[in-house]
């Protein structure tokens, strides 16, 4: 694959932002000097000008494996399930070098399910304000660590960000520059230390679900940010256990057809 950078920035920016295999397959192309940049074999995250040229070279196997799959497809809206371990604004890029396509919401790199984009102007609109307003239902499954005091419960909390560390912080009591959370949870299933929930996002900040099930001991399965790293070694999981699982459109006016139509992601989470 042979891409052209527009921008200063990094390699890996780059790559996860327009490359969704490259973005999926991160590690072991770095690792193995599977890039080029400009003519030449890289093996660290180096910076790019505008104008450089970069090329990877995945095996076939690596090129056959999915970054997403799709859901759901017409003439205005496209929904996938997108793979952990893929950047959202990466299945973007791929989706409008072939077609008209417009980025509607994200999914952290290593949170897998549903993302829908637009395919038209129109649809674009329709959508963003179905989900600036909250319309737009999404429910989420996770694995933890931890013992949940209740069956079900809705938490309220404050989160701050700190974007030099890509972190938040979450504090129980409404502190300078929070912003209040609120996520609801029910206990599904208890395997051992690990129980999965269902969760329901009342509110949608950066990092919410991680961070505030974190905040209350109950941190996600393979949370390498927010969870529990000796734990995470202990069961051999790198990659946060959370799932996008289904989406409920709604509040659409000139795509009202779609209005109520539920998509299910085709990934699950075992415990």
């Amino acid at each position: 694959m042979k891409l052209t950078c527009f921008e200063k920035t990094t390699l890996k920016d780059f790559t996860d932002n327009n490359y969704a295999q490259g973005s999926f397959f991160w590690n072991y192309l770095l690792k193995n000097k599977e890039i080029k940049v400009n003519g030449k074999k890289v093996g660290e995250n180096v910076e790019l000008q505008a104008g450089d040229e970069i090329i990877y070279y995945l095996t076939k196997k690596q090129e056959k494996k999915p970054a997403f799959y799709i859901v759901y497809q017409d003439e205005n809206i496209l929904v996938v399930d997108k793979e952990s371990g893929v950047n959202s604004e990466a299945i973007f890029a791929h989706l409008k070098r072939q077609r008209e396509c417009y980025f509607i919401h994200r999914l952290d790199r290593n949170t897998k399910g549903l993302l829908v984009f637009a395919l038209n102007e129109r649809a674009e609109r329709e959508l963003l304000i179905s989900f600036k307003e909250r319309l737009a239902q999404k429910v989420y499954y996770a694995l933890c660590f931890g013992d949940f005091t209740k069956k079900r419960e809705v938490l309220t909390a404050y989160l701050k960000k700190e974007s030099q560390k890509s972190l938040v912080k979450i504090f129980a009591e409404q502190r300078p520059n929070t912003e209040k959370i609120i996520t609801e949870y029910e206990t599904l299933d208890k395997n051992g230390e690990m129980t999965k929930v269902k969760v329901w996002l009342h509110t949608g900040k950066t990092h919410q679900i991680r961070a505030h099930l974190a905040f209350i001991g109950c941190p996600i399965v393979g949370d390498m940010k927010y969870g529990l790293q000796d734990k995470n070694k202990q069961y051999s999981v790198s990659r946060q256990q959370l799932l996008s699982y289904s989406l409920t459109l709604n509040g659409l006016k000139e795509l009202e057809y779609l209005n109520g139509k539920e998509f299910l992601s085709n990934f699950e989470l075992n415990i």
